[in-house]
């Protein structure tokens, strides 16, 4: 005979009652976050942009049933799609992350947190098109921008001391949690929904990390993000229509996420939620690399105008004793790969393989990871020369909050006893202790990124307007995505 069901209220999950309370209650007043946000979105943007000049990429967007027509649908920015808001957010989703180019958060878990722009955008031109019909005031890109530094917040405390990775579970499961946050405030969920919207998002089966690891590193990495986005919005629109949710969803004994997918272990966490996630942020400026090499690329880059042309042949790289990276923990961890790679997923997350390609080219672009470019037998011999070390200091400094540095050193030892210079690079340039130097390269690679969708008259009409903050955060949602429509 099964248990009789319990009439007893439960008392909901402090971590739910927590990220309600903050997306329901708290005033982002931090001008720095607003500041940083706009950057964000543009960069994020702009690598969506970017991702639509590859195929494996762009086979994947659009309506489900070609033809199909939305009515007050959203618009996917670069293309003429316009979809119902769940399908929209994981175009848009899978688009920004399709390169591995846009912001990083770097904790005990990492990720991405304008992944959360896919659902956020897709349900905020939805709103806004909805209500315009019916002449109720539409959403505004301040909305957005509030909606974007508070996913980025979820996302980024809930991954400062709590390794989702280590239990083998996939970082977009914070992705998920955090769109459906806020999407569902943004839907004027009262905080009980964002309760029982939150805590389905917990129940949900979560991605493994096996797409990101050999031997099966392959491109769902690449929509893996936009899959969570777009199931938040999915999560958060059942909500509004009354369904219910699960108050011990976390903490349920045997049955909940803590027992079943977390070793038994509560999260921890080490400070509240604010802004500090979207004040601090990491930008990929650069170059499109895993952010734990992102150092060792620079370095690498360094070495090449010193002696790139000391390597570069296969008779003169036989001529290497060794080349050493020094790392931290985590980058070892993740990205230090021998032997065959066997895709752009793979190479992309190989810190052996993106450093090769500095070393050899003085620079790195997304290119580099296709097949044309690793069949260079230059690539491999390089990165059979390479070893990679942890430095204990390194490895403290990536997880101090006073520092949150990400540091790389790249040395290359000869056969005949010469050695290069130790190139040390602890900060990359998308760290916020650089952003005077790293924003005018965001803004320049944000304006590439337009020209390579837009002629030049649309290009500076989106430019002008997310330079403008007063004039963006007045902008309806939907103009601002008509903008961007081809």
């Amino acid at each position: 005979m099964s248990s009789p069901i319990s009439t007893v209220q439960q008392t909901p999950d402090q971590v739910l009652v927590d990220i309600a309370d903050y997306v329901d209650d708290y005033l982002i007043t931090s001008q720095t976050a607003f500041d940083t946000a706009r950057h964000c979105l543009m960069d994020t943007l702009g690598c969506g942009l970017e991702a639509l000049s590859y195929p494996a990429c762009t086979k994947l967007l659009g309506p489900i049933i070609p033809g199909t027509q939305v009515p007050n649908g959203s618009k996917v920015p670069g293309t003429q799609f316009q979809l119902d808001p769940v399908l929209a957010a994981f175009n848009i989703g899978a688009m920004v992350r399709w390169l591995d180019f846009n912001d990083t958060w770097l904790a005990a878990e990492w990720g991405h947190p304008s992944d959360n722009l896919g659902g956020i955008l897709a349900i905020s031109d939805w709103i806004s098109r909805t209500r315009q019909n019916t002449d109720l005031p539409p959403l505004t890109m301040y909305d957005v921008l509030v909606a974007m530094i508070k996913a980025h917040e979820i996302q980024g405390i809930l991954a400062l001391e709590n390794s989702f990775n280590r239990v083998g579970l996939d970082h977009v499961v914070l992705v998920k949690v955090a769109s459906t946050a806020v999407v569902t405030g943004l839907l004027g969920g009262t905080k009980q929904d964002i309760i029982n919207a939150v805590s389905n998002a917990w129940l949900d089966g979560q991605s493994l990390r096996t797409y990101r690891h050999a031997p099966n590193t392959g491109s769902r990495k690449s929509w893996a993000a936009g899959d969570a986005t777009s199931r938040a919005v999915r999560l958060s629109l059942m909500t509004m229509k009354g369904e219910m949710g699960y108050p011990s969803a976390l903490t349920a004994k045997t049955w909940g996420f803590y027992d079943v997918s977390f070793n038994g272990k509560a999260f921890k966490f080490q400070r509240p939620y604010g802004s500090y996630v979207m004040e601090n942020v990491l930008f990929k400026i650069s170059f499109p690399a895993e952010f734990h090499a992102q150092t060792a690329v620079e370095a690498s880059i360094q070495l090449h105008s010193q002696i790139g042309s000391r390597i570069d042949t296969i008779e003169k790289i036989a001529q290497i004793d060794k080349i050493i990276i020094t790392t931290h923990e985590s980058a070892i961890r993740i990205i230090d790969k021998q032997g065959p790679l066997t895709n752009p997923a793979d190479r992309d997350h190989c810190i052996q393989y993106m450093s090769a390609i500095g070393l050899l080219k003085g620079s790195l672009t997304a290119q580099d990871y296709e097949d044309n470019t690793a069949a260079d037998p230059r690539i491999d011999a390089l990165r059979d020369k390479m070893y990679c070390i942890e430095l204990d200091s390194y490895t403290h400094d990536y997880l101090n909050p006073e520092k949150r540095s990400i540091a790389n050193a790249l040395q290359i030892l000869f056969k005949d006893g010469s050695e290069s210079e130790k190139v040390a690079v602890e900060y990359p340039i998308g760290h916020r202790s650089r952003r005077d130097e790293g924003i005018p390269e965001l803004v320049k690679k944000f304006k590439i990124n337009l020209a390579r969708r837009f002629p030049v008259k649309q290009q500076q009409a989106i430019f002008d307007i997310c330079s403008n903050e007063s004039r963006l955060s007045a902008l309806p949602v939907h103009e601002f995505m008509d903008l961007f429509v081809i």
